[in-house]
């Protein structure tokens, strides 16, 4: 089979094209057809060593396509089946055995692509309205980089829980997708962000800041944010945030700040049923829409990676083998 491998740390450049032995499922294991590998934030973290990994490996950990084979002890998945999964090793590739209890069933009219660049998104956003934050209806929210694959679901699912949501995005297009996706005020990155969202709040702030951007907005963050509310810090895409002391979130309103990650919201197979289900049931509905920003072939990884990185994408972003 096709597939990309990282042979050794670095930039774009170092994802390259070529040919693997086909992978056979395992014990529980089902094999699936890739229809549509998601591209994300943590593979570009992963290529350059951010995170712990070790070359050469393929990556990738969000898929959607079709159930090809089965190893033993697999039940209740049949040959044919298309499902998605955030637990794939080695996702950019044709082929990929998945653990079938870490997949969940696709419904007719929710496409490949879609799944497969809205499910690692779609549950970010799931848990970030439920479960490292609690936001009630009526509460004004704030959401980092509200145009990126996170921040368009996020709003609108903020929004069918009738929470007010302002956002911030670095261009009028930005801006365009975001209020399509309904969102109540939307700002532009710089020194001056606080002050307006505190201007749009009655002096008060947001109740939570869901904050995916890391370094650049961090302080803004903190500094939009009400008495005893909360920053979820959920991802690092202008680098992390450098050490602070914790004693600043008293004077600041005995404020919370937490950094969650997917597997931790998603570890038990029923919740992730459960979460999967609610989303894969909005998007179903229409009452979400996952918009795919850009597809590449599979032989596109490296130039998809650089437009991620250079914060040239809209949406969500695929590759189809």
């Amino acid at each position: 089979m096709r597939a990309i491998q990282v042979t050794t740390h670095g930039g774009p450049e170092v994802l390259s094209l070529t040919t693997v032995d086909d992978p056979t499922p395992a014990l529980g294991e089902v094999l699936v057809r890739t229809g549509a590998a998601g591209v994300n934030f943590i593979d570009t973290y992963l290529r350059r060593g951010m995170y712990p990994s070790v070359p050469p490996y393929i990556p990738g950990s969000e898929i959607a396509g079709t159930v090809v084979a089965a190893g033993p002890d697999v039940t209740g998945l049949g040959l044919g089946e298309r499902v998605a999964t955030v637990n794939a090793v080695g996702g950019y590739a044709e082929l990929v055995a998945v653990p079938a209890e870490r997949t969940v069933r696709l419904p007719d009219d929710v496409p490949d692509d879609i799944a497969g660049s809205s499910m690692l998104r779609g549950l970010t956003a799931h848990y970030l309205l439920d479960g490292s934050a609690h936001p009630r209806e009526g509460d004004t929210v704030l959401v980092h980089a509200g145009a990126g694959g996170v921040g368009l679901i996020l709003t609108q699912l903020a929004k069918l829980r009738g929470l007010r949501v302002i956002t911030t995005v670095s261009s009028d297009e930005k801006e365009s997708l975001s209020r399509e996706a309904g969102a109540d005020h939307v700002l532009r990155y710089g020194d001056d962000l606080a002050a307006e969202v505190r201007d749009l709040t009655a002096g008060e702030g947001v109740t939570v800041v869901y904050d995916g951007v890391g370094a650049d907005t961090f302080e803004q963050s903190l500094a939009s944010t009400a008495v005893r509310g909360t920053v979820v810090l959920y991802g690092a895409a202008s680098g992390p945030v450098p050490p602070f002391d914790l004693q600043r979130l008293n004077g600041l309103g005995s404020l919370s700040v937490t950094r969650p990650t997917l597997a931790h919201f998603i570890a038990d197979p029923d919740e992730l049923a459960w979460r999967a289900g609610e989303l894969f049931g909005t998007i179903a509905e229409g009452n979400v829409r996952v918009r795919v920003g850009q597809r590449y072939a599979l032989s596109g990884a490296a130039e998809a990676h650089r437009d991620l990185e250079a914060r040239m994408t809209t949406g969500s972003t695929v590759l189809i083998p």
